[in-house]
Parts: C-alpha cells; sequence; structure tokens
C-alpha cells in the first residue's frame, strides 16, 4: 500500500510539473510490437553540464499488454530496469487516455552530465519475441531548478 500511495504522489508529481524540459521524444513501435533485437536509441543535447537532471522513461501501452512488469536494458549504460504497470490486482498505474496507458519511470535523478551531448540505446528484456502491447516509448529529460 505504501508503495501504491508513493507511486502515485510520483505520478501527480512528474505530470503536474512540466516547465525545465530539455528534451523529450517517443518513438513508434509497428502493430506487431516491440521487438527482442529492436535497440532504441535517444540522443540530445545537454544544455548546461553544470545542472542536474531527471531522466524518465515513458512507457506508452494497451490494456492488451499481457504483463504487470515490465524490464528494460539500457545498453550504453549496462543498467536493467524492472518497473511496474499494473498493481496487485490488475489495476493499470499511470495515466489513461485515448485508449492507451502512460506510465512515467524515473531513471535518473538529479543526474549530472559530463558532456553536452547524451545518449540511450534501450531495449526490452521480455522472453517473448515481440512484446505484444506496447506502442511507444519515450525519453524525457528535466532540468533541475537550482
Amino acid at each position: 500500500m505504501k508503495v501504491r500511495l508513493w507511486l502515485i504522489a510520483l505520478i501527480i508529481t512528474l505530470t503536474a510539473c512540466r516547465s525545465g524540459i530539455v528534451y523529450e521524444e517517443f518513438q513508434t513501435f509497428d502493430k506487431d510490437g516491440w521487438h527482442k533485437d529492436s535497440v532504441l536509441t535517444f540522443q540530445w543535447i545537454v544544455p548546461d553540464t553544470a545542472s542536474a537532471y531527471d531522466v524518465l522513461l515513458h512507457v506508452r501501452h494497451t490494456e492488451q499488454y499481457p504483463y504487470q512488469n515490465m524490464w528494460l536494458f539500457v545498453d550504453n549504460k549496462q543498467d536493467t530496469i524492472e518497473f511496474y504497470l499494473a498493481d496487485d490486482h490488475g489495476i493499470w498505474l499511470g495515466n489513461k487516455g485515448n485508449g492507451h496507458i502512460t506510465m512515467p519511470v524515473l531513471y535518473e535523478a538529479e543526474q549530472r552530465f559530463d558532456t553536452d551531448t547524451c545518449r540511450l540505446a534501450i531495449r526490452h528484456g521480455m522472453r517473448q519475441e515481440y512484446l505484444k502491447g506496447v506502442t511507444d516509448l519515450g525519453v524525457e529529460v528535466i532540468k533541475k531548478k537550482n
């Protein structure tokens, strides 16, 4: 219950504050789904390397997504991320609208970049060849207020 309340508070906070966005891009999958060998690449310019940034991943899916969670591999950082798209009762988390659910996932908080160009290469870590029900994946970079 505490985790769910924390997650709801995080979603409200992240969706309520849209200022400071320095990069936002979504990539869309074809109707067959996200192929396990498909690597999505996101690249952005860091306007101020002395500032801190939050990096969010946005997973957009339909109710046909068959799992409660998702695993992602961030190849260039060799990170493995697991996050939940539904609670223990099967209720979808995230922002619902237009037949899709968009789940923001905080990937890095208050990150300082040592270069002015950053890149993320992301692929899914699920067992299926095609991950059905996922329609888009996005990256958002938000400059933190000093």
